[in-house]
């Protein structure tokens, strides 16, 4: 008789031995699952998976920024000035949007590398994780799954485009983006647009829920613009295409893409042909390169050239996009800056 007064028969004990070996197979196989897993995912990602990640991570900043906005609690603040002079705004749906965005998408795959517009240490308190669902959408326009070196993947995201027609309640144009490259090339773009709910979404050579438009102006182009600077850009698109050319000013780089291409919304202005003249930053410009690209378009430096998604932030080189036309040609027409 044991000390507990419990007496096991040579079968009990062959039982208990074996639940026990259970036990323990359970527990060890469950671990080296959860290593083979991370080590998987130390090595490769899923480019479906990403997609379906950025889309989240652009929807869930964008309610953030939405909140906010409609809250009317942007204690917005000047983080310094552009290179033209003009000032740099912040608000607290820069920083809201920026954890949303950055922690879901780290917290899911902590070996990239994610580059985000803003950065605030407050960030480390959020902890949400993707579930790993890829909705129907996505699932039925990318049958196939693409692994890709986690190593070469390079994540940009912009929590708030046009952050200064934020602060000004032109919502029209605010937009989160998400945009990842491998090896500095763009493969996939999420562009939200907050206060509309809409996404546009695509992989190269994959697939995209967005179309480009069916026909577009090589002659005289609709050219596209930055609010802050459309004066400087006017004189040097009348160069190339004519003192009758139409200028359209808008803010954000997002909104700016999405006027090239056919999008589910009448109000949003459309336009020919993208033109940026100065310094702009990575994170505003990934996204609809990506777009434009799935979808046969351009977006390359005034001089033409690749853009590299890689390294540096900064862009220096100006920027034209266009789809559906000879992009060369476009490049050719315009003055040697």
């Amino acid at each position: 008789m044991s000390p507990m007064g419990i007496r096991l028969s040579p079968l009990g004990v062959i039982i208990f031995c074996l639940l026990g070996l259970g036990v323990i197979y359970h527990l060890y196989s469950g671990v080296i699952a959860n290593r083979i897993a991370s080590f998987r995912q130390a090595k490769t990602v899923d480019l479906r998976e990403l997609l379906a990640l950025s889309v989240e991570a652009a929807v869930l900043g964008g309610q953030e920024v939405k909140r906010i906005r409609e809250e009317n609690a942007l204690h917005e603040k000047s983080k310094g000035k552009t290179r033209e002079g003009a000032k740099e705004m912040l608000t607290t749906g820069d920083l809201f949007s920026h954890r949303k965005m950055f922690n879901l998408i780290k917290n899911t795959f902590p070996n990239l590398q994610v580059n985000s517009e803003e950065h605030d240490d407050a960030s480390v308190h959020e902890t949400s994780v993707w579930n790993h669902v890829i909705p129907e959408d996505i699932r039925n326009t990318i049958s196939e799954s693409r692994e890709v070196p986690a190593e070469s993947i390079t994540v940009w995201i912009d929590p708030l485009d046009a952050t200064q027609e934020y602060t000004e309640d032109l919502r029209q144009y605010v937009t989160t983006m998400v945009c990842v490259a491998v090896d500095g090339v763009p493969v996939i773009g999420v562009i939200h647009k907050p206060f509309s709910a809409y996404t546009a979404w695509a992989l190269v050579d994959g697939g995209s829920n967005i179309k480009a438009r069916t026909s577009y102006n090589e002659k005289s182009p609709q050219i596209i613009v930055s609010r802050s600077h459309a004066g400087k850009v006017k004189a040097f698109a009348q160069k190339a295409f004519g003192n009758d050319t139409v200028i359209i000013p808008a803010g954000g780089a997002g909104y700016k893409v999405l006027s090239l291409l056919d999008i589910p919304d009448e109000k949003h202005e459309k336009a020919d042909v993208y033109i940026h003249v100065t310094y702009i930053k990575k994170w505003d410009i990934c996204a609809g390169t990506a777009l434009l690209k799935a979808l046969g378009g351009h977006m390359t430096t005034l001089k033409g050239e690749e853009i590299d998604y890689a390294g540096s932030e900064a862009n220096e080189g100006g920027l034209v996009a266009s789809i559906n036309m000879n992009h060369k040609a476009l490049v050719d027409k315009l003055p040697n800056m």
